[in-house]
């Protein structure tokens, strides 16, 4: 009877070392997770302050402008297709630039129709032939940009819609 005494008060006392034990484990654990947290603090400021600059210009660099109709040529008589109509976007550098081409989108269709109307519609069925077109649009685009003063520049064309008939 009295060694059933003696093991139940050790019981109590494991007991309370163990609840002692798992006490102090999670104060160091939150100790060292604050520490972490006052260290990476500043480091993370400084990174912040790079990525929101980073940010900037990725956002200033993605504007786009959207040719307000779809341009649409035909082929002459004889020809393997018909016509072909494209839809065109441009990825440009910032807004001042998308303000001068919504101005001047007039002279810009009419150039580009020249352009394309002077492809053979064989050559634009082919990829090589759509990427010739996408590259002298583009010299085109930042030539009469130059001719008319305008200090951003167009660093993409896009065709969101191609269809030959």
């Amino acid at each position: 009877m009295a060694e059933q005494a003696q093991e139940g008060g050790g019981g109590k006392l494991a007991t309370k070392k163990l609840i002692i034990l798992i006490v102090v484990g999670v104060l160091l654990l939150a100790a060292g997770g604050a520490g972490t947290f006052f260290l990476m603090k500043g480091k993370m400021a400084e990174s912040g302050d790079q990525s929101h600059e980073e940010a900037k210009k990725h956002e200033n660099a993605s504007l786009y402008f959207d040719m307000t109709k779809p341009l649409v040529v035909d082929f002459p008589a004889g020809s393997s297709m018909e016509l072909v109509q494209l839809a065109v976007t441009f990825l440009v550098e910032d807004q001042e630039t998308v303000d001068v081409l919504k101005k001047n989108e007039p002279i810009l269709r009419n150039n580009l129709l020249m352009i394309i109307s002077a492809q053979s519609p064989d050559k634009l069925n082919t990829t090589e032939g759509k990427e010739q077109l996408r590259n002298a649009m583009l010299a085109d685009v930042a030539a009469t940009l130059k001719k008319l003063k305008a200090h951003g520049e167009v660093t993409e064309v896009l065709f969101t819609s191609f269809i030959m008939q």
